[in-house]
């Protein structure tokens, strides 16, 4: 069928539904007459026969392209033409276009009913469409006429308005950027140039099919980025100055962009930046004016080199340049998380519609963005900060500097960790490090130093009075001058009171204190500028002098009754008695006690004040630098040992009296005195063979014995064997021992806690032993100030074995009360030139009234024969003796005074009292209690007695006291 429709239209054939669908006019179709179809159904064919007829037609003539039968039929001709052939092959073809049109004609009236009912249809639309084609025609007449008379006559020119009021405000608009842009710079309205420059985009947009506004909208975006490259400058000025308003301006631009994260990165990455421009350009302006020449390789060098070249002179000036910089940056940060916090808090407050629910969400997101990073930039930024200054500290060797100088580097460095506590709660290790490091290479050094100087002071001192003031106090002095500025527990509760105003000042955060102006690294140079300390009183006292006189005249009106002299001082000079010693007490005193109205003056020659003022330069050095705080305080700890033993070795150091078995060096004490000798003495310096033995390490840190300065002569019998040297001496050491009882507290506080023992140690076998030194050292002059001796040989000489009890008492204790006498006037002398404290006059006098006591048991012990009224006689002259002599002094109860009773009453004992006492006396010499027996014998002693007595003595074993 396909073929035949193929062939059909090869022929100008065409189908019955093709003629169907042809819309042309009727007249133009070609309908095969009746008579043509009926004539070609009726030509007989068989029908399989006309299938095959059709089938044998070529596959080329039901081809749809165009093609030429008649050109395919004669290219087909053989060369040699043959009739017969030709013949054939024509009918050949006859009967294949027969057997098509038959096979047409049959379909034709096969569809021919449809055929002409589709053509009825065809014709009654024909008919619709010619009158469809005259209403349009009138449609489109009308449409023209209202086209020129109401749209292209008011509508358009409404348009054409519409237009020009957008073009005219578009306009508007970009000469108000073009005039912002210019004036961006000077007035920084970045928000406004944005908003403006936003909306024109968006307005732009709108026409940016026109080719000049496209144009525009290019070159908007070129001003939107250098905007963006003005605001990114604006936003690394805040780093050293933050604004308030600037900052605002800038947040509201970058927010107005949406690039508040991108801003809050660039912003760290300019600080990081500005912290080493800073630094960088700071050292390098000292190094290129302290090497005084143009020369521009300082400035291609690193940082950490260009340290290297900084000068001793300027490295103060230089680092305090350098943390007044850097404070400032940190301010600004600290100003930058500040403003965050306020604009977080005004946003959050408003609750937030649903409309704006996803609005709230980005901008949650961007707050918690730059909380983050804020939070984390804080502990990045202090870490650059220490590095730089890490840099600084260790680019110069310290070793050499002035101590003054070193601890004005120590405060500067302690407050820029202070700072960085505040900061982001850091205990800055990398600083604490660094700075330990040249502390304990500095203090190593320094404290060497001072020990030899100490030395030299011991060795040229002369051991004669300072005089300071009676208020003196150690507060007074300028390197103890820290103690009231830090904010240490051990500060005393009226220290705290009377600087309330200062300390309600101190607790707020440095932030908070130099928010507005000012700089916390500027105080060192107010420091410098304080007065120096005034303890020293005008030619050795106070000025009054009144005062002065009754002092040097105290001894010398001996007539005057004790009672109105003290009173005389006191309503002159205005002295209130000591609170711990009643009134009816200090009008009971006797000479004893020497120059009552100068109590309060402290004894300290200029060696304890040097040694004084380098505990507090040390422990000003240890309350800035905490680290190396054990290393201080164990110096600390070896000037007082350095002091004490020299003062021992001066004036207690006598192997003849320290062994006359009265216990005068207590256990402790020795023990104190070897440990200071093993440990920070050098002994082998002043020997044969110095240097040869012991480890050269272990040398190096100590320091050879000083010795007493030939100024100083303790021999004379004049001056009490240099009494007025010794109390000096003496005195001092207690009163540098006090200084440090008042500072345990503070030590304590700066002692890292596995250490304390270590000052606990110090304090309870060391500082508390000093008091102890008077016994030895007054022991020598009690012991040469009497001669015991001639008391002695003038007891030999008393006859003991009398038979009448006598009235009047021996020659021996006027002669030993006249010593006495003398030893007291020569106490007043000497008192005239150094006061002589109560505790040194009661050691002094217990010291001579033991060792006349126990002279007086020796003479008693040395008495071959004794009787009743003898031994009677002995008791006179002892009642005597202290009867006089509590006349002399105050002290009470009287030394020793039961050692003497207790043996004379012991001649009176029967045999088993005897024998009980032996045993129970052991304080009495084995000579002494053999004596005591001897003399006995025959009284109430019989021989026998006297043996097994004898022997009692001789079995116990007596320790030597």
């Amino acid at each position: 069928m396909q073929k035949i429709k193929s062939l059909m239209a090869r022929q100008g054939l065409k189908s019955p539904q093709e003629s169907m669908a042809d819309l042309s006019p009727v007249e133009n179709l070609r309908i095969p007459s009746k008579e043509e179809l009926r004539e070609l159904r009726e030509q007989p064919i068989d029908p399989q026969a006309e299938q095959e007829i059709i089938d044998s037609i070529e596959e080329v003539y039901f081809s749809n392209d165009s093609f030429d039968m008649v050109q395919h039929e004669l290219e087909k001709l053989p060369p040699e033409l043959n009739l017969q052939e030709l013949e054939e092959y024509r009918d050949k073809l006859k009967r294949q276009q027969a057997a098509v049109s038959k096979k047409v004609a049959d379909l034709i009236l096969e569809k021919q009913p449809a055929y002409v009912k589709e053509l009825e249809r065809v014709t009654a639309l024909q008919t619709n469409l010619q009158l469809a084609a005259v209403i349009c025609t009138n449609a489109r007449r009308q449409l023209s006429v209202a086209k020129e008379g109401f749209t292209e006559a008011s509508l358009g020119l409404l348009a054409n308005q519409r237009r020009r009021q957008l073009l005219t405000g578009l306009l508007k608009s970009l000469r108000t950027i073009k005039t912002l842009v210019k004036l961006t710079p000077m007035e920084e309205d970045y928000p406004g140039a944005i908003q403006l420059c936003l909306e024109c985009q968006k307005a732009a947009s709108t026409f940016k099919h026109y080719s000049c506004i496209s144009e525009l909208n290019s070159k908007l975006q070129d001003t939107l980025e250098q905007i963006e490259e003005q605001l990114d400058v604006a936003l690394s000025k805040t780093c050293k100055h933050f604004d308030v308003s600037h900052y605002t301006k800038v947040q509201l631009a970058y927010t107005l962009l949406g690039k508040t994260q991108t801003a809050m990165d660039q912003l760290h990455m300019h600080f990081t930046q500005a912290i080493h421009n800073t630094v960088f350009q700071v050292v390098l302006g000292y190094v290129e004016l302290c090497a005084g020449n143009a020369d521009t390789k300082f400035q291609k060098m690193q940082y950490k080199d260009l340290c290297t070249h900084i000068t001793p002179d300027s490295y103060i000036p230089c680092l305090t340049d350098l943390c007044k910089a850097l404070w400032e940056v940190m301010l600004s940060y600290h100003h930058t998380m500040q403003w965050h916090e306020e604009h977080d808090k005004q946003e959050t407050t408003p609750t937030p519609e649903d409309a704006a629910a996803a609005e709230s969400d980005e901008l949650a997101v961007d707050r918690s963005y730059v909380k983050k990073k804020l939070e984390h930039g804080l502990t990045r930024i202090w870490q650059d900060v220490q590095l730089k200054v890490k840099a600084y500290i260790l680019g110069t060797d310290m070793s050499n500097f002035k101590y003054d100088d070193f601890i004005v580097v120590l405060d500067v460095i302690s407050r820029l960790m202070q700072v960085g506590e505040e900061f982001c709660g850091s205990k800055s290790e990398v600083l604490q490090e660094s700075i330990k490091r040249q502390s304990v290479n500095y203090f190593k050094n320094y404290h060497r130093a001072r020990l030899e100087e100490l030395r030299m002071f011991l060795e040229n001192e002369t051991w004669e009075l300072c005089p300071v003031k009676s208020n003196f106090n150690i507060a007074q002095l300028h390197e103890f001058k820290f103690m009231g500025q830090c904010r240490s527990p051990s500060v005393s509760p009226s220290r705290q009171a009377a600087s309330l105003s200062s300390s309600a000042q101190e607790e707020l955060s440095l932030f908070q204190q130099y928010q507005r102006e000012g700089n916390p690294f500027e105080m060192h140079m107010e420091h410098k500028e304080e007065e120096t300390e005034d303890v020293l009183a005008s030619n050795g006292y106070e000025s009054d002098e009144l005062e002065k006189s009754v002092y040097q005249d105290y001894d010398s009106d001996s007539d005057v009754p004790e009672e109105l002299k003290q009173d005389y001082v006191d309503e002159q000079t205005g002295d209130a008695p000591l609170k711990s010693v009643p009134r009816e007490t200090m009008r009971t005193k006797k000479k004893s006690d020497y120059n009552l109205n100068k109590t309060n003056a402290p004894i300290l020659t200029n060696t304890t004040l040097n040694v004084i003022r380098l505990v507090g330069k040390y422990m000003q050095m240890m309350n800035i630098l905490k680290p190396i705080a054990f290393d201080v305080i164990h110096c600390v700890s070896q000037l007082f040992d350095y002091y004490l033993y020299a003062v021992y070795t001066f004036f207690g150091r006598n192997d003849m009296y320290e062994s006359s078995g009265l216990g005068l060096i207590s256990s402790r004490l020795r023990t104190t005195l070897n440990r200071i000798q093993e440990s920070l003495i050098d002994m082998e310096a002043v020997g044969e063979n110095a240097g040869v033995h012991g480890p050269a390490e272990d040398r190096k840190e100590k320091v050879p014995s000083p010795h007493l300065s030939q100024l100083v002569v303790l021999t004379n019998s004049g001056t009490l064997y240099g009494l007025a040297q010794r109390v000096v001496a003496t005195e001092s050491l207690v009163f540098l021992a006090e200084q440090f009882e008042s500072l345990q507290s503070h030590l304590d506080a700066m002692m890292p806690a596995a250490k304390k023992p270590f000052l606990q140690q110090f304090y309870s076998q060391t500082v508390s032993t000093a008091s102890e030194l008077r016994k030895p050292i007054y022991w020598i002059v009690a012991a040469k100030a009497i001669d015991y001796e001639q008391m002695l040989l003038m007891m030999a000489g008393v006859k003991w074995d009398i038979r009448e009890i006598m009235s009047q008492h021996n020659v021996y204790v006027d002669v030993l009360l006249k010593e006495f006498e003398q030893f007291n006037k020569r106490l007043g002398e000497v008192s005239r030139h150094v006061r002589i404290p109560l505790p040194v006059s009661n050691v002094l006098w217990e010291h001579c009234i033991r060792l006349a006591n126990r002279t007086l048991v020796e003479g008693y012990a040395n008495v071959k024969k004794c009787s009743n009224e003898g031994r009677a006689l002995m008791q006179l002259d002892f009642q005597q003796f202290l009867m006089k002599l509590e006349k002399l002094t105050d002290l009470r109860p009287i030394p020793d005074k039961e050692f003497v009773e207790t043996y004379i009453k012991a001649y009176y004992l029967t045999e088993n009292d005897m024998e009980q006492f032996i045993k129970n006396h052991r304080e009495y010499s084995m000579k002494q209690l053999a004596n005591l027996v001897n003399v006995c014998l025959g009284s109430h002693i019989n021989k026998k007695a006297r043996q097994k007595l004898l022997a009692a003595i001789d079995d116990i074993d007596r320790p030597k006291r």
